[in-house]
């Protein structure tokens, strides 16, 4: 017989970790497991991607993106109807006014992490029993496969800075007590996730992104790509549109490239909640010709091999997809100085780290205009990185049999 294995996810958007979900997909062999997936907030635009042999349980779907402004409002009315489901969010404000204070005491509010909790309890459940359920990413798939699903082995992945993303105890009511595996996609989101809880550090064990290094070279030669003949430098971010990713910093950046006479423009591949904000500021600094917010595309590949330089100046990340793919395709990159980006670049080998401040993202961006071989260095460095994990694949079926983990 085959075993049966149900996946959880928050959505199945166009971003890193559902991207990831679908190359795990892939490695799963149909004949010897049964694949189930729920998506907790029931859309995104991924799932025409979805191999025909893993059966999407939801019964109302939307294939809607939530980085639109359709996809929002469906999500907004999906979170309302969970919340009104069982009265869960009548039960939950003694805990959502917790968290509120706890994070009003930190200085920033997550009203996703608030809610994630409120979603899971409101959400839809099943009877069946699975050998394995993974909650594939952090908040409301956690807590829902936590509380709600019934299964002999559970796994939890983490692919965050798990802190600094707003997650915190009180917020998880110990839900990781419930999990046989934890699943870091990095050493660093392992290390930072173990600040937190530390007594699970024997269960806790890093299982990176799976990615196809082959697939993304042969995509990166198909049609597409740049289409305004410029003949400047071209720089490349990859990443929605919202905080996390900084924008802001990068386009004060690109101003400064500009005041500085330099014959440069800026690109970002990815759509989100801060579009209008960041056009905007795009605008004020009179860079409507030079920092290009062109959506998200379905094949971002070519414009990778395009680009000249690479850049990935976010607050904080866990292991960063986008960075992984320039390397992938030989890029020269500039990231932020952050835990996770040092883990995946060497300063000075194979990229440049920079402060979180436009003057240092536009000094490192200059140094790399100004030195072609060392943007060719790093190209060479960056490719040769070690980007393939297959052998990870065993920690997930190591759960099927009496494997420790």
């Amino acid at each position: 017989m085959k075993k049966t294995l149900l996946f959880v996810i928050n959505t199945l958007s166009a971003a890193g970790a559902e991207m990831a979900l679908l190359e795990l997909f892939k490695r799963l062999n149909p004949d010897e497991y049964e694949i189930s997936l729920y998506v907790l907030m029931g859309q995104g635009e991924l799932s025409d991607r979805l191999p025909e042999y893993v059966t999407l349980l939801n019964k109302n779907y939307s294939r809607v993106s939530v980085l639109s402004k359709e996809g929002r409002r469906h999500m907004y009315r999906h979170i309302i109807k969970t919340m009104l489901c069982r009265g869960t969010v009548f039960r939950r404000l003694p805990y959502m006014a917790a968290g509120f204070f706890e994070m009003v005491k930190k200085h920033k509010i997550w009203p996703d992490k608030l809610l994630w909790r409120v979603i899971s309890d409101g959400s839809p459940r099943w009877e069946k029993r699975y050998d394995v359920a993974v909650a594939y990413l952090e908040g409301g798939s956690t807590y829902y496969v936590a509380d709600y699903v019934n299964a002999g082995k559970k796994a939890a992945f983490i692919h965050i800075d798990y802190a600094q993303a707003g997650y915190t105890r009180r917020l998880d009511k110990n839900c990781y007590a419930k999990f046989d595996a934890i699943f870091p996609i990095a050493e660093t989101v392992r290390d930072k996730f173990l600040e937190v809880y530390p007594e699970y550090k024997e269960k806790t064990v890093v299982f990176h992104n799976m990615l196809n290094p082959w697939e993304i070279k042969a995509k990166s030669k198909l049609s597409g790509g740049f289409t305004d003949n410029y003949q400047g430098i071209r720089i490349l971010s990859v990443g929605r549109l919202t905080w996390q990713k900084s924008y802001e910093n990068a386009v004060e950046a690109m101003r400064l490239l500009k005041a500085e006479g330099y014959l440069a423009r800026w690109y970002v591949l990815g759509e989100g909640s801060e579009r209008q904000m960041l056009e905007q500021q795009i605008v004020k600094a009179g860079l409507e010709q030079d920092f290009i917010l062109m959506g998200a595309v379905q094949n971002p590949y070519p414009y990778y091999i395009q680009a000249d330089i690479c850049v990935q100046a976010t607050r904080f990340e866990g292991k960063s997809i986008a960075i992984q793919e320039a390397q992938i395709l030989g890029c020269a990159i500039v990231a932020s100085d952050n835990s996770s980006n040092r883990e995946q670049i060497t300063d000075g080998t194979d990229g440049f780290l920079c402060r979180l401040e436009p003057e240092d993202i536009k000094e490192k961006i200059k140094l790399l205009i100004l030195d072609k071989k060392k943007r060719e260095a790093f190209q060479k460095a960056a490719a040769c990185k070690k980007i393939s994990y297959e052998e990870d694949l065993e920690l997930l079926k190591g759960l099927f049999g009496n494997e420790e983990i």
